[in-house]
Protein backbone atom coordinates (compact mmCIF):
# COMPACT_ATOMS: atom_id res chain seq x y z
CA UNK A 1 0.00 0.00 0.00
CA UNK A 2 1.30 3.45 -0.84
CA UNK A 3 -0.25 6.11 1.37
CA UNK A 4 -1.83 9.03 -0.42
CA UNK A 5 -0.33 12.42 0.24
CA UNK A 6 -3.14 14.32 1.97
CA UNK A 7 -2.09 16.26 5.06
CA UNK A 8 -4.54 16.34 7.96
CA UNK A 9 -3.58 19.55 9.74
CA UNK A 10 -3.66 22.08 6.93
CA UNK A 11 0.06 21.69 6.26
CA UNK A 12 1.86 23.97 3.87
CA UNK A 13 3.53 21.07 2.10
CA UNK A 14 7.16 22.18 2.26
CA UNK A 15 9.19 21.00 -0.71
CA UNK A 16 11.95 19.01 0.93
CA UNK A 17 13.24 16.80 -1.88
CA UNK A 18 11.85 13.67 -0.19
CA UNK A 19 8.71 11.62 -0.73
CA UNK A 20 6.69 12.42 2.38
CA UNK A 21 3.16 11.11 2.60
CA UNK A 22 0.66 10.20 5.27
CA UNK A 23 -2.76 8.67 5.74
CA UNK A 24 -5.63 11.04 5.03
CA UNK A 25 -6.52 12.33 8.50
CA UNK A 26 -5.28 9.32 10.46
CA UNK A 27 -4.76 10.41 14.07
CA UNK A 28 -2.83 12.93 16.14
CA UNK A 29 0.39 10.91 16.42
CA UNK A 30 0.77 10.10 12.71
CA UNK A 31 -0.36 13.61 11.82
CA UNK A 32 2.41 15.12 13.93
CA UNK A 33 4.92 12.63 12.63
CA UNK A 34 4.15 14.07 9.20
CA UNK A 35 4.47 17.64 10.48
CA UNK A 36 7.89 16.78 11.94
CA UNK A 37 8.83 14.88 8.78
CA UNK A 38 8.10 17.88 6.58
CA UNK A 39 9.92 20.28 8.90
CA UNK A 40 12.94 18.09 9.62
CA UNK A 41 15.06 18.97 6.53
CA UNK A 42 15.39 22.45 8.01
CA UNK A 43 17.25 20.84 10.92
CA UNK A 44 20.15 19.83 8.64
CA UNK A 45 21.65 16.53 7.42
CA UNK A 46 20.06 13.14 8.28
CA UNK A 47 21.61 12.70 11.76
CA UNK A 48 20.20 16.06 12.84
CA UNK A 49 16.78 15.18 11.43
CA UNK A 50 16.73 11.89 13.32
CA UNK A 51 17.80 13.68 16.51
CA UNK A 52 14.96 16.18 16.15
CA UNK A 53 12.57 13.29 15.62
CA UNK A 54 13.74 11.59 18.80
CA UNK A 55 13.06 14.75 20.80
CA UNK A 56 9.63 15.26 19.22
CA UNK A 57 8.46 11.70 19.63
CA UNK A 58 9.83 11.19 23.13
CA UNK A 59 7.88 14.30 24.13
CA UNK A 60 4.72 12.94 22.48
CA UNK A 61 5.20 9.52 24.08
CA UNK A 62 5.86 10.90 27.55
CA UNK A 63 2.95 13.35 27.36
CA UNK A 64 0.51 10.54 26.61
CA UNK A 65 1.94 8.27 29.29
CA UNK A 66 1.81 11.04 31.85
CA UNK A 67 -1.95 11.14 31.21
CA UNK A 68 -2.48 7.37 31.10
CA UNK A 69 0.63 5.37 32.09
CA UNK A 70 0.98 2.36 29.80
CA UNK A 71 4.71 2.44 29.00
CA UNK A 72 7.79 3.62 30.86
CA UNK A 73 8.51 7.28 30.14
CA UNK A 74 11.91 8.49 29.00
CA UNK A 75 11.92 11.56 31.22
CA UNK A 76 10.82 11.64 34.83
CA UNK A 77 7.07 11.10 34.84
CA UNK A 78 4.95 14.17 35.58
CA UNK A 79 1.40 12.89 36.10
CA UNK A 80 -1.31 14.79 34.25
CA UNK A 81 -5.05 14.61 34.89
CA UNK A 82 -6.69 11.52 33.43
CA UNK A 83 -9.25 13.75 31.74
CA UNK A 84 -6.59 15.66 29.77
CA UNK A 85 -7.07 15.61 25.99
CA UNK A 86 -4.52 13.24 24.40
CA UNK A 87 -4.78 15.08 21.07
CA UNK A 88 -3.99 18.42 22.69
CA UNK A 89 -1.09 16.85 24.55
CA UNK A 90 0.38 15.40 21.35
CA UNK A 91 0.06 18.70 19.51
CA UNK A 92 1.58 20.80 22.30
CA UNK A 93 4.46 18.37 22.90
CA UNK A 94 5.44 18.22 19.24
CA UNK A 95 4.95 21.91 18.59
CA UNK A 96 7.03 23.07 21.56
CA UNK A 97 9.97 20.84 20.66
CA UNK A 98 9.86 21.88 17.02
CA UNK A 99 9.70 25.62 17.65
CA UNK A 100 12.53 25.37 20.18
CA UNK A 101 14.90 23.31 18.04
CA UNK A 102 14.10 25.08 14.76
CA UNK A 103 14.56 28.49 16.37
CA UNK A 104 11.01 29.62 15.60
CA UNK A 105 10.83 31.87 18.68
CA UNK A 106 11.69 34.50 19.57
CA UNK A 107 11.71 36.37 16.28
CA UNK A 108 11.95 34.95 12.76
CA UNK A 109 13.87 31.78 12.06
CA UNK A 110 17.39 32.38 10.70
CA UNK A 111 17.02 30.75 7.24
CA UNK A 112 14.25 30.57 4.60
CA UNK A 113 14.02 26.81 5.10
CA UNK A 114 13.50 27.24 8.83
CA UNK A 115 11.04 30.08 8.28
CA UNK A 116 8.95 27.81 6.04
CA UNK A 117 9.19 24.95 8.53
CA UNK A 118 8.14 27.21 11.39
CA UNK A 119 5.16 28.48 9.42
CA UNK A 120 4.15 24.89 8.68
CA UNK A 121 4.35 23.96 12.38
CA UNK A 122 2.35 27.04 13.41
CA UNK A 123 -0.42 26.25 10.91
CA UNK A 124 -0.57 22.62 12.01
CA UNK A 125 -0.78 23.59 15.67
CA UNK A 126 -3.54 26.14 15.08
CA UNK A 127 -5.58 23.62 13.11
CA UNK A 128 -5.01 20.82 15.61
CA UNK A 129 -6.22 22.91 18.55
CA UNK A 130 -9.17 24.27 16.57
CA UNK A 131 -10.42 20.69 16.14
CA UNK A 132 -10.49 20.11 19.93
CA UNK A 133 -13.41 21.51 21.98
CA UNK A 134 -12.40 24.26 24.38
CA UNK A 135 -12.45 23.42 28.06
CA UNK A 136 -10.49 21.95 30.93
CA UNK A 137 -9.61 18.75 29.03
CA UNK A 138 -8.03 20.73 26.21
CA UNK A 139 -6.19 23.01 28.62
CA UNK A 140 -4.91 20.09 30.67
CA UNK A 141 -3.74 18.33 27.51
CA UNK A 142 -1.83 21.39 26.34
CA UNK A 143 -0.17 21.66 29.74
CA UNK A 144 0.79 17.96 29.68
CA UNK A 145 2.34 18.32 26.24
CA UNK A 146 4.25 21.45 27.17
CA UNK A 147 5.56 19.81 30.31
CA UNK A 148 6.78 16.74 28.40
CA UNK A 149 8.48 18.92 25.77
CA UNK A 150 10.22 20.97 28.45
CA UNK A 151 11.39 17.80 30.19
CA UNK A 152 13.13 16.28 27.16
CA UNK A 153 14.60 19.60 26.03
CA UNK A 154 16.01 20.24 29.50
CA UNK A 155 17.39 16.71 29.75
CA UNK A 156 19.25 17.06 26.44
CA UNK A 157 20.88 20.40 27.18
CA UNK A 158 24.64 20.16 26.57
CA UNK A 159 24.43 16.78 24.80
CA UNK A 160 26.85 17.89 22.06
CA UNK A 161 24.23 18.06 19.31
CA UNK A 162 24.96 21.71 18.61
CA UNK A 163 28.76 21.47 18.71
CA UNK A 164 30.68 22.45 15.57
CA UNK A 165 32.71 19.92 13.61
CA UNK A 166 36.45 19.89 14.30
CA UNK A 167 38.71 20.59 11.30
CA UNK A 168 39.76 17.61 9.21
CA UNK A 169 43.53 17.56 8.92
CA UNK A 170 44.58 14.12 7.61
CA UNK A 171 46.92 14.33 4.63
CA UNK A 172 46.26 12.33 1.45
CA UNK A 173 47.51 8.75 1.58
CA UNK A 174 46.40 5.36 0.31
CA UNK A 175 43.29 4.30 2.22
CA UNK A 176 42.79 7.68 3.92
CA UNK A 177 39.56 9.63 3.41
CA UNK A 178 39.85 12.90 1.53
CA UNK A 179 37.32 15.34 0.06
CA UNK A 180 35.67 13.66 -2.91
CA UNK A 181 35.34 14.44 -6.62
CA UNK A 182 33.83 16.16 -8.44
CA UNK A 183 33.07 18.98 -5.95
CA UNK A 184 35.49 18.13 -3.09
CA UNK A 185 33.28 19.25 -0.16
CA UNK A 186 34.74 19.93 3.27
CA UNK A 187 34.53 16.80 5.49
CA UNK A 188 31.58 17.09 7.87
CA UNK A 189 29.60 15.55 10.73
CA UNK A 190 32.61 14.45 12.81
CA UNK A 191 30.88 15.92 15.85
CA UNK A 192 27.93 13.49 15.52
CA UNK A 193 30.06 10.62 16.80
CA UNK A 194 30.55 12.52 20.04
CA UNK A 195 26.89 13.27 20.79
CA UNK A 196 25.38 11.89 23.96
CA UNK A 197 23.30 8.87 22.87
CA UNK A 198 19.64 8.45 23.77
CA UNK A 199 20.02 4.79 24.76
CA UNK A 200 23.57 3.53 24.21
CA UNK A 201 25.91 3.72 27.19
CA UNK A 202 28.35 5.81 25.13
CA UNK A 203 29.01 6.64 21.49
CA UNK A 204 31.54 3.82 21.03
CA UNK A 205 29.43 1.03 22.56
CA UNK A 206 28.72 -0.50 19.15
CA UNK A 207 31.77 0.80 17.27
CA UNK A 208 32.61 -1.53 14.41
CA UNK A 209 35.87 -3.47 14.52
CA UNK A 210 38.49 -2.74 11.85
CA UNK A 211 37.44 -4.37 8.58
CA UNK A 212 39.26 -6.79 6.33
CA UNK A 213 38.71 -4.19 3.63
CA UNK A 214 41.40 -2.04 5.26
CA UNK A 215 44.03 -4.38 3.77
CA UNK A 216 44.40 -2.72 0.37
CA UNK A 217 46.16 -5.77 -1.03
CA UNK A 218 43.64 -8.29 0.30
CA UNK A 219 40.85 -10.22 -1.37
CA UNK A 220 37.99 -8.33 0.32
CA UNK A 221 39.24 -4.93 -0.76
CA UNK A 222 39.94 -6.18 -4.29
CA UNK A 223 36.44 -7.62 -4.59
CA UNK A 224 34.71 -4.52 -3.24
CA UNK A 225 36.86 -2.14 -5.28
CA UNK A 226 36.12 -3.84 -8.58
CA UNK A 227 32.43 -4.29 -7.80
CA UNK A 228 31.76 -0.63 -7.10
CA UNK A 229 34.00 0.44 -9.97
CA UNK A 230 31.92 -1.65 -12.37
CA UNK A 231 28.36 -1.27 -11.07
CA UNK A 232 28.52 2.18 -9.50
CA UNK A 233 30.09 4.19 -12.30
CA UNK A 234 28.13 7.20 -13.53
CA UNK A 235 28.80 6.19 -17.14
CA UNK A 236 27.42 2.69 -16.51
CA UNK A 237 24.31 3.72 -14.58
CA UNK A 238 23.43 6.62 -16.91
CA UNK A 239 23.59 4.20 -19.84
CA UNK A 240 20.94 2.06 -18.09
CA UNK A 241 18.70 4.70 -16.47
CA UNK A 242 15.71 2.35 -16.10
CA UNK A 243 17.59 -0.69 -14.78
CA UNK A 244 16.81 -2.18 -11.38
CA UNK A 245 20.26 -1.22 -10.11
CA UNK A 246 19.86 2.42 -11.12
CA UNK A 247 16.35 2.55 -9.69
CA UNK A 248 17.52 1.08 -6.37
CA UNK A 249 20.42 3.52 -6.13
CA UNK A 250 18.08 6.51 -6.61
CA UNK A 251 15.03 5.16 -4.76
CA UNK A 252 16.55 5.01 -1.29
CA UNK A 253 17.79 8.60 -0.93
CA UNK A 254 14.71 9.88 -2.78
CA UNK A 255 12.41 8.61 -0.02
CA UNK A 256 12.91 4.88 0.42
CA UNK A 257 15.12 5.58 3.44
CA UNK A 258 12.51 7.84 5.02
CA UNK A 259 11.64 5.47 7.85
CA UNK A 260 8.92 7.81 9.09
CA UNK A 261 7.13 7.27 5.79
CA UNK A 262 7.73 3.52 6.06
CA UNK A 263 6.35 3.44 9.62
CA UNK A 264 3.28 5.46 8.63
CA UNK A 265 2.72 3.07 5.72
CA UNK A 266 2.96 0.01 7.97
CA UNK A 267 0.72 1.60 10.60
CA UNK A 268 -1.94 2.28 7.96
CA UNK A 269 -1.58 -1.16 6.41
CA UNK A 270 -2.09 -2.79 9.81
CA UNK A 271 -4.96 -0.57 10.82
CA UNK A 272 -3.28 0.71 13.97
CA UNK A 273 -5.24 3.43 15.76
CA UNK A 274 -3.91 3.49 19.31
CA UNK A 275 -2.08 6.76 20.06
CA UNK A 276 0.05 5.24 22.82
CA UNK A 277 1.25 2.32 20.67
CA UNK A 278 2.03 4.56 17.72
CA UNK A 279 3.84 7.10 19.91
CA UNK A 280 6.01 4.35 21.37
CA UNK A 281 6.85 2.97 17.94
CA UNK A 282 7.87 6.36 16.55
CA UNK A 283 9.88 7.23 19.67
CA UNK A 284 11.77 3.93 19.57
CA UNK A 285 12.58 4.18 15.86
CA UNK A 286 13.74 7.80 16.16
CA UNK A 287 15.93 6.97 19.17
CA UNK A 288 17.39 3.96 17.35
CA UNK A 289 18.11 5.91 14.17
CA UNK A 290 19.78 8.70 16.14
CA UNK A 291 21.93 6.35 18.19
CA UNK A 292 22.72 4.46 14.99
CA UNK A 293 23.98 7.73 13.49
CA UNK A 294 26.10 8.40 16.57
CA UNK A 295 27.55 4.91 16.34
CA UNK A 296 28.29 5.12 12.63
CA UNK A 297 30.01 8.51 12.81
CA UNK A 298 32.04 7.34 15.78
CA UNK A 299 33.18 4.47 13.55
CA UNK A 300 33.70 6.58 10.44
CA UNK A 301 36.05 9.04 12.09
CA UNK A 302 37.80 6.35 14.13
CA UNK A 303 39.09 4.78 10.89
CA UNK A 304 38.74 7.53 8.22
CA UNK A 305 38.66 5.01 5.35
CA UNK A 306 38.58 6.44 1.87
CA UNK A 307 35.58 6.55 -0.46
CA UNK A 308 35.44 4.60 -3.74
CA UNK A 309 35.82 7.72 -5.90
CA UNK A 310 39.08 8.60 -4.13
CA UNK A 311 40.34 5.03 -4.28
CA UNK A 312 39.52 4.42 -7.93
CA UNK A 313 41.03 7.73 -9.07
CA UNK A 314 44.18 7.14 -6.97
CA UNK A 315 47.17 6.53 -9.24
CA UNK A 316 49.73 5.83 -6.54
CA UNK A 317 51.01 2.27 -6.16
CA UNK A 318 49.94 0.49 -2.97
CA UNK A 319 50.88 -2.99 -4.13
CA UNK A 320 47.61 -4.32 -5.58
CA UNK A 321 47.79 -4.82 -9.36
CA UNK A 322 44.20 -6.18 -9.34
CA UNK A 323 42.81 -2.71 -8.61
CA UNK A 324 43.56 -0.78 -11.78
CA UNK A 325 43.00 2.97 -11.28
CA UNK A 326 40.89 5.24 -13.46
CA UNK A 327 41.70 8.91 -12.77
CA UNK A 328 38.52 10.03 -14.59
CA UNK A 329 36.07 7.68 -12.83
CA UNK A 330 32.97 9.18 -11.21
CA UNK A 331 30.20 7.52 -9.20
CA UNK A 332 26.55 7.69 -10.21
CA UNK A 333 26.07 10.20 -7.41
CA UNK A 334 28.15 13.05 -8.83
CA UNK A 335 25.33 15.58 -9.09
CA UNK A 336 24.57 18.64 -6.94
CA UNK A 337 22.94 18.46 -3.54
CA UNK A 338 22.22 15.08 -1.94
CA UNK A 339 23.07 13.28 -5.17
CA UNK A 340 26.82 13.32 -4.58
CA UNK A 341 29.22 11.36 -2.37
CA UNK A 342 28.45 12.43 1.22
CA UNK A 343 31.27 14.48 2.80
CA UNK A 344 32.55 11.97 5.35
CA UNK A 345 34.47 8.67 5.43
CA UNK A 346 33.24 5.40 3.94
CA UNK A 347 33.37 2.82 6.72
CA UNK A 348 30.72 2.10 7.87
CA UNK A 349 27.68 3.33 5.94
CA UNK A 350 25.07 5.68 7.34
CA UNK A 351 21.92 4.89 5.35
CA UNK A 352 22.16 1.09 5.86
CA UNK A 353 22.82 1.70 9.56
CA UNK A 354 19.54 3.62 9.76
CA UNK A 355 17.84 0.78 7.90
CA UNK A 356 19.20 -1.81 10.32
CA UNK A 357 18.22 0.24 13.37
CA UNK A 358 14.67 0.90 12.14
CA UNK A 359 13.99 -2.58 10.85
CA UNK A 360 15.16 -4.19 14.09
CA UNK A 361 12.82 -2.01 16.14
CA UNK A 362 9.95 -2.77 13.76
CA UNK A 363 10.81 -6.47 13.75
CA UNK A 364 10.77 -6.72 17.52
CA UNK A 365 7.78 -4.42 17.90
CA UNK A 366 5.62 -6.57 15.63
CA UNK A 367 7.27 -9.87 16.59
CA UNK A 368 8.14 -10.89 13.04
CA UNK A 369 10.44 -10.03 10.16
CA UNK A 370 7.59 -10.62 7.72
CA UNK A 371 6.35 -7.05 7.70
CA UNK A 372 5.87 -6.24 4.04
CA UNK A 373 5.24 -2.86 2.49
CA UNK A 374 5.38 -0.95 -0.80
CA UNK A 375 6.39 2.63 -1.54
CA UNK A 376 5.97 4.65 -4.70
CA UNK A 377 8.60 7.37 -5.04
CA UNK A 378 9.13 9.97 -7.76
CA UNK A 379 12.85 10.16 -8.49
CA UNK A 380 13.99 13.65 -9.49
CA UNK A 381 15.89 14.29 -12.69
CA UNK A 382 19.66 14.40 -12.22
CA UNK A 383 21.77 16.72 -14.35
CA UNK A 384 24.75 19.03 -14.08
CA UNK A 385 26.23 21.43 -16.64
CA UNK A 386 29.68 20.06 -15.81
CA UNK A 387 28.78 16.44 -16.63
CA UNK A 388 28.01 14.80 -19.99
CA UNK A 389 25.51 12.39 -18.36
CA UNK A 390 22.04 12.91 -16.95
CA UNK A 391 19.12 10.83 -15.69
CA UNK A 392 15.44 11.67 -16.25
CA UNK A 393 12.75 11.92 -13.59
CA UNK A 394 11.07 8.61 -12.99
CA UNK A 395 8.35 7.17 -10.73
CA UNK A 396 9.31 3.88 -9.11
CA UNK A 397 7.44 1.45 -6.87
CA UNK A 398 9.47 -0.91 -4.71
CA UNK A 399 7.85 -3.69 -2.67
CA UNK A 400 9.33 -5.75 0.15
CA UNK A 401 8.09 -9.01 1.62
CA UNK A 402 10.17 -8.58 4.76
CA UNK A 403 12.11 -6.02 6.74
CA UNK A 404 15.39 -7.85 6.17
CA UNK A 405 14.85 -7.70 2.41
CA UNK A 406 14.42 -3.94 2.58
CA UNK A 407 17.51 -3.46 4.76
CA UNK A 408 19.66 -5.61 2.48
CA UNK A 409 18.55 -3.63 -0.56
CA UNK A 410 19.47 -0.36 1.17
CA UNK A 411 23.03 -1.66 1.48
CA UNK A 412 23.19 -2.54 -2.21
CA UNK A 413 21.78 0.88 -3.09
CA UNK A 414 24.91 2.63 -1.86
CA UNK A 415 27.14 0.36 -3.96
CA UNK A 416 25.03 0.94 -7.08
CA UNK A 417 25.28 4.68 -6.37
CA UNK A 418 29.07 4.33 -6.45
CA UNK A 419 29.57 5.98 -3.06
CA UNK A 420 30.35 3.02 -0.77
CA UNK A 421 32.22 -0.27 -0.71
CA UNK A 422 29.91 -3.21 0.01
CA UNK A 423 31.68 -4.49 3.14
CA UNK A 424 30.96 -1.35 5.13
CA UNK A 425 27.31 -1.32 4.04
CA UNK A 426 26.64 -4.94 4.89
CA UNK A 427 28.24 -4.52 8.30
CA UNK A 428 26.29 -1.29 8.81
CA UNK A 429 22.96 -3.12 8.66
CA UNK A 430 24.18 -5.51 11.37
CA UNK A 431 25.47 -2.70 13.58
CA UNK A 432 22.22 -0.79 13.13
CA UNK A 433 20.33 -3.90 14.21
CA UNK A 434 22.45 -4.11 17.34
CA UNK A 435 21.58 -0.53 18.20
CA UNK A 436 17.88 -1.01 17.48
CA UNK A 437 17.79 -4.16 19.60
CA UNK A 438 19.43 -2.37 22.51
CA UNK A 439 16.96 0.52 22.31
CA UNK A 440 13.80 -1.58 22.30
CA UNK A 441 15.11 -3.95 24.98
CA UNK A 442 15.89 -1.16 27.45
CA UNK A 443 13.53 1.77 26.84
CA UNK A 444 9.81 2.61 26.84
CA UNK A 445 8.90 -0.87 28.02
CA UNK A 446 5.31 -1.84 28.84
CA UNK A 447 4.32 -1.22 32.44
CA UNK A 448 3.17 -4.21 34.50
Amino acid sequence: MNIASKPCLGLLGIAVGLAIAAPACADAVTDWNLVYDQASPAAGPPPHRAYLGALVHIAIHDALNNIDPRYQTYTVASPAPAYASPEAAVAAAARDVLVDRLGCIPGPAPTPAKQAACANVATAYTNALAAIPDGIAKNAGIAAGQQAAHAILALRQGDGSENPDPPYTLAPAAGVYQPTAPNFPVPAEASVGKWLPFAMRDSSQFRSDPGAIFDLTGAVYTRDYNEVKNVGALSVRAAAPNSAETDIARFWPAGGANWNLVARTIIADRGMHDLWDEARLFALTRMAETDGAIQVFDTKYAYTFWRPVTAIRWTGDYGNPATAPDPNWLPLFSFPGPWSTPPYPDYTCGLPTASGANTEVLRRYFGTDNVGYSLTITLPALASPSLPWSLPARTVTRSYASLSQAAAESASARVYAGIHFRSGCTLAVTKGEQVGRFVIQHYLKPLP
